[in-house]
């Protein structure tokens, strides 16, 4: 089979693209024809070694597929040969990847694709929306009613937290680009805010009287002084900052609201986790309100281009899908 992998940690230039043996699997295991997998920035943490998880080498890159069963284990009952798929957790912990033409997945980390959905848009939105849910549901508690701070709300894992956060019938302030806030609101957002506005503060706090109950910022920079300004009493900080962040903390304002910071990334989720987290993307892609803002299509051999795009910061509020079709240009 065709695949993407790395004989060691490196820089993408290690990343290589030819032919390895197709996967064994084992009984509770499905082999998957993979159509189509997503490039994170996760990848490139696991592939530079940035991220450390168990890995054996040739690795497969690449955590996100949606593909075809082709082959079940005796102890698989869920999946049949011929459904279609997707999964969002290959890649790490052991595991290997999704970025070949033939994938093997554990029955409990896959999960059927809706009738009628495009397999790309599946593919594109999976982690965004997984780890929007996670944080803003799973770890976050966010419930109906309450007022949630969503920084960086043109990204991909913004973008996805503004549909679930106003989905689950939260009041959404979010924060983007001056360009990119009507988008912002089309996804559901109640106000959306310049996050470069010198009067920033005064607009959270007039928007914000009676203070945010849940502050999420993607945009891997989170500023506490504000977090903790406009935070309600009891309220919830999720931390999903980048892994060379660092940031000074207001201490003293912050425990005299009884706040909660919360630490979270998405490798560290149960498979009952994702599960939970499927469930409600499944849902809410089958009704067409989950979906990415632009994807650029490219073939399998192109890999190694789409992990140095994505550290260059040349991948904003787009999803690169690597198709395993080697005729895609």
């Amino acid at each position: 089979m065709r695949a993407a992998w790395i004989d060691a940690l490196g820089p993408p230039e290690s990343i290589r693209c030819g032919d390895l043996p197709i996967p064994t699997f084992g009984p509770s295991d499905v082999l998957i024809r993979v159509f189509a997998t997503a490039v994170n920035p996760v990848d490139t943490f696991i592939r530079s070694g940035r991220y450390r998880t168990p890995l054996s080498f040739p690795f497969v890159i690449g955590r996100d597929l949606v593909g075809q069963v082709c082959e079940c284990g005796m102890s698989v009952v869920r999946v049949r040969i011929g459904d279609w798929v997707w999964c969002n957790s290959l890649g790490y912990d052991g595991r290997q990847g999704a970025c070949a033409e033939y994938a093997v997945a554990p029955e409990e980390r896959i999960y059927p694709l809706p009738q009628g959905v495009d397999p790309l848009v599946s593919v594109a939105v999976a982690h965004p929306a997984a780890t929007a849910y996670l944080a803003l549901i799973t770890h976050g508690q966010l419930t109906a009613g309450e007022c949630v701070f969503i920084g960086g709300g043109a990204g991909n894992v913004g973008a996805a937290a503004i549909t679930l956060a106003a989905q689950a019938g939260a009041r959404v302030i979010a924060t983007a680009a001056a360009t990119d806030l009507d988008y912002c609101r089309s996804l559901g957002a109640d106000i959306a805010l310049d996050y470069r506005a010198p009067d920033l503060d005064a607009l959270l706090r007039a928007e914000a009287a009676q203070g945010v109950q849940l502050h999420l910022d993607t945009s891997g920079h989170v500023d506490f002084d504000i977090a903790t300004e406009h935070l309600a009493l009891r309220g919830r900080v999720i931390l999903m900052a980048g892994l060379a962040a660092t940031a000074s903390f207001p201490v003293g304002r912050f425990y005299i609201r009884d706040g909660q910071l919360l630490g979270f990334v998405i490798s560290n989720a149960t498979t009952a986790e994702l599960l939970s987290a499927a469930a409600r993307i499944n849902a809410l892609l089958s009704k067409g309100l989950l979906h990415p803002r632009r994807i650029e299509i490219l073939p399998l051999s192109a890999a190694a281009d789409a992990h140095r795009r994505l550290e260059a910061g040349h991948a904003r509020g787009l999803r690169l899908v690597l198709r395993t079709d080697t005729t895609v240009h």
